[in-house]
């Protein structure tokens, strides 16, 4: 997903849908933001209401993805969908039609960061063992502890240099990590990164994956990150390697991430999304031992609303001067290649 999408001419904002679960002083601000124009809030599982609000409005702030019944809205022109991955609202009917679609990439970008690192430090301090030896008052091993390498010093390779790309990238500089950064076309450079790869001028996996100790991997699921990371990744990464995602569950390809960790190929994954979710019991990843497991979640940052609304309200002031729109789908973005809608 772009930060920006393109602009054009002046626009102006007659009726706006809103479906999004905020409380009442915050929905006060967008109503406010969005003044002079008609707003009307409605919860989202109201759908009678929804769809009769949807013949009527031209901008749509939503709680969730759109739908065909959101695409084929006779008079919308912007939606904003209150989250950050859009690879469900990336279809090929929406840049036919050229709808304007926005989301919230950035209100948990910092979260999402510490997130992996919480993955990274666990397999750093083999939690599980650590926690069984609490559990049996067991003192032993102090020696062998010792030996394990500290994150200090590590290379870590994040893929993607969105907001929690950024993020980790960050984390990893502070915890005097070696970082590389594998982004599709930005050429933005950062204190925080000891070498850019850019895909749009040759590079890619191969580059970005053999010396890393950590890949984690923060990028936006589009048919040309879909399986990013399959069998030939895994072959290029060290037998010590650790995977882990906070991007999609089908940046990965999920069977070849099974065999990798089964066979030796890599030394552990951290996963909080999975290409199907939830994650059905049987998948063997739950009783792998070199495997973390979250559901798809993450703590809040104390401001995560007050972020989505700041990017929304940025955003009413760029549609109606035509300006390019923050964390705008474009068709590069396009997704078709997940489960049938």
């Amino acid at each position: 997903m772009n930060e920006n999408a393109l602009g054009g001419s002046m626009r102006s904002i007659h009726h706006v849908l809103a479906t999004v679960d905020f409380a009442a002083e915050e929905i006060a601000q967008l109503r406010e933001a969005f003044a002079p124009a008609r707003f009307t809030h409605v919860p989202r599982h109201d759908t009678a209401t929804v769809s009769t609000l949807l013949d009527q409005v031209d901008v749509a702030v939503l709680a969730g993805d759109l739908t065909e019944e959101t695409i084929a809205a006779p008079h919308l022109a912007w939606v904003h969908c209150d989250h950050a991955g859009l690879n469900d609202s990336a279809r090929q009917e929406v840049f036919d039609r050229g709808l304007l679609v926005t989301g919230s990439a950035g209100r948990s970008g910092e979260a999402l960061a510490q997130h992996a690192f919480f993955f990274a430090l666990n397999f750093t301090y083999d939690i599980r063992r650590t926690l069984a030896k609490q559990d049996a008052r067991d003192w032993s091993g102090g020696e062998a502890f010792r030996e394990r390498p500290a994150l200090w010093g590590q290379r870590l390779t994040v893929i993607g240099f969105g907001h929690t790309g950024k993020a980790m990238a960050a984390l990893g500089r502070a915890f005097g990590m070696h970082v590389t950064v594998l982004t599709r076309s930005s050429s933005q450079r950062s204190a925080d990164v000891d070498r850019l790869l850019i895909a749009d001028e040759g590079a890619g996996t191969a580059d970005a994956l053999p010396d890393a100790d950590f890949v984690m991997l923060a990028t936006n699921l589009t048919d040309e990150t879909h399986h990013l990371i399959g069998e030939e990744q895994f072959a290029l990464m060290k037998p010590t390697a650790i995977v882990i995602n906070l991007a999609r569950g089908a940046v990965i390809d999920e069977t070849a991430l099974v065999d990798a960790l089964g066979s030796g190929l890599i030394a552990g994954a951290g996963l909080d999304v999975f290409e199907s979710e939830p994650l059905s019991k049987t998948s063997p990843l739950w009783s792998m031992p070199n495997v973390l497991i979250t559901p798809h979640a993450t703590p809040k940052l104390p401001d995560k609303t007050q972020r989505s609304i700041d990017t929304i309200v940025a955003n009413i002031g760029r549609y109606r001067n035509g300006e390019p729109l923050l964390n705008a789908l474009s068709p590069r973005d396009l997704y078709t290649r997940g489960p049938a809608r």
